[in-house]
C-alpha cells in the first residue's frame, strides 16, 4: 500500500538529503509572497534573488532548507534550475497540483502508478510517458537514472532516509514536500504554490489557490450561519483501536468550519486519538452522523468488520458517509489523491450532508451515503 495511503487510511494519520541549513534574514530586502496558510514553506525575494524556503517537511523537524531558484542547476550549493522540465513525484497528492498547473507532461516517473486516478495523468501512465518506479520506499534507482529527472519531489517521516540519500549520491536533486504535515485544510492546498515556483507557474498557482480559498471561505460562512449543529462521529476501528481525529487536527478543522459538533473537538493534538471501542461508544452512541469510516463501502462491509457497530444510532439510521466508493480506473481512491488540493469540496460535502438546505444546488463530490 502506498505510504501516503497509510497516512490517510486511518483518516487522520498523519526523503532524505543533507542540505545547507539557513534562515531567511528579517530585513527590508526580504519580501514574502502571498503564503497565507501553509506553515511548511515560503517563497521569498532576497537581494534580487528568488528562494524556495522549506520550514517543515519532516515530522518533528526543526531545520529549514533554502533553495535558490535559478536558470542554472547546482544542487550542491542548493541551487535549483527552474522551470523543471523532467520531474519525478512520489505521492498521489502531488498529482492534482501539477495537473492543475497544466504541467503533468513534466512527470516522467512515479512509484506505484496504479494508485494514480486522475484521468489526464492516468492516460500518461497508460501510454508509457510516466514510468513505473516500484515502491516509494524502494524505488528502482537504475530506472530512475535512465529517466534523467531534473528533480525528485519526495516525502519522508524523518531526514535520515536511506533511499533519498542514495538518490542524492547519484547526482539527482531531491526536494521534500511537506503538505501532509499541514494542520489546516487551506494550508495543505496552498502547497500548489510550491509546485508553481518549481514549474514556472507561480501566477497560475496563485490564481488557482485564490479560487479554492474563496470557495472554502464562502462555504464556511454559509455553514457558520446555520442554526443546526449536528453531533458527529469520525474514524473507525483498526485492529483493536479506534482512531479518531484529535481536536487540533485538520479533519477537526474541517468539522469546525462546517459548524459541526465534533465529539472530540476539545482534545489536544494534531494527529489522531487512539481509543477503545467502549470509550467511543460511550461518547458517540447517539451521534447524528458518522463521517469517514475507514475503507468500507457498504454497511454490510462495515458490520462484518465489527459486529458491534450496530450499537451506534448513525449506523442504524443510515447516517454514515464514506469516501471509499469513489475510485479511479485502477482502484485508487479519489479522496486520497484530490482532497488535499480541493478542501473546498470536502467542506461543501460535510455541509451538504449535515445541513443540506444550506447548499441546495450542490451534489456530493467525495462522500457517499453508505447503503
Amino acid at each position: 500500500m502506498n505510504l501516503k495511503y497509510t497516512f490517510y487510511f486511518i483518516f487522520i494519520f498523519t526523503l532524505c538529503i543533507s542540505c545547507k541549513k539557513e534562515t531567511v534574514k528579517n530585513t527590508s530586502e526580504v519580501v514574502k509572497t502571498s503564503i497565507k496558510y501553509a506553515k511548511g514553506f515560503d517563497i521569498v525575494n532576497e537581494n534580487g534573488n528568488r528562494y524556495l524556503v522549506l520550514k517543515k517537511v519532516f515530522q518533528n523537524g526543526t531545520n529549514s532548507y533554502k533553495y535558490l531558484l535559478s536558470d542554472k542547476s547546482n544542487f550542491q550549493n542548493n541551487t535549483l534550475k527552474v522551470p523543471v522540465e523532467k520531474l519525478v513525484i512520489t505521492s498521489t497528492t502531488h498529482v492534482p497540483m501539477v495537473e492543475l498547473l497544466e504541467k503533468e507532461k513534466t512527470i516522467v516517473g512515479f512509484p506505484n502508478t496504479k494508485y494514480i486516478s486522475s484521468e489526464r495523468t492516468r492516460a500518461l501512465v497508460d501510454s508509457g510517458a510516466i514510468t513505473e518506479l516500484g515502491s516509494e520506499q524502494s524505488m528502482n534507482t537504475e530506472i530512475l537514472i535512465d529517466l534523467e529527472p531534473e528533480l525528485v519531489i519526495g516525502f519522508s517521516l524523518h531526514p535520515n532516509n536511506k533511499l533519498y540519500n542514495n538518490i542524492k549520491k547519484l547526482g539527482i536533486p531531491v526536494v521534500f514536500n511537506g503538505e501532509w504535515l499541514e494542520e489546516t485544510p487551506l494550508g495543505r492546498a496552498e502547497w500548489i504554490k510550491f509546485f508553481g515556483a518549481l514549474l514556472g507557474k507561480e501566477k497560475k498557482a496563485d490564481s488557482i489557490f485564490s479560487v479554492i480559498e474563496k470557495n472554502y471561505l464562502e462555504a464556511k460562512k454559509i455553514a457558520q450561519s446555520t442554526e443546526q449543529k449536528p453531533k458527529v462521529l469520525s474514524g473507525s476501528m483498526f485492529k483493536d483501536t479506534w482512531y479518531v481525529p484529535a481536536g487540533e487536527s485538520f479533519m477537526a478543522k474541517f468539522m469546525s468550519d462546517a459548524n459541526l459538533n465534533y465529539i472530540w473537538k476539545d482534545t489536544q493534538g494534531t494527529g489522531s486519538l487512539q481509543l477503545s471501542f467502549e470509550s467511543v461508544l460511550d461518547k458517540a452512541q447517539f451521534a447524528d452522523f458518522w463521517l469517514g469510516c475507514g475503507l468500507s463501502e457498504t454497511r454490510e462491509q462495515l458490520i462484518s468488520s465489527n459486529r458491534h457497530y450496530d450499537k451506534f444510532d448513525a449506523f442504524n439510521n443510515k447516517k454514515i458517509y464514506t469516501i471509499a466508493s469513489k475510485k479511479g480506473p485502477t482502484g485508487g481512491l479519489i479522496y486520497f489523491e484530490l482532497a488535499p488540493t480541493r478542501p473546498d469540496l470536502v467542506l461543501k460535502d460535510m455541509i451538504k450532508i449535515t445541513n443540506p438546505e444550506a447548499l441546495p444546488d450542490y451534489d456530493l463530490f467525495f462522500f457517499k451515503s453508505m447503503e
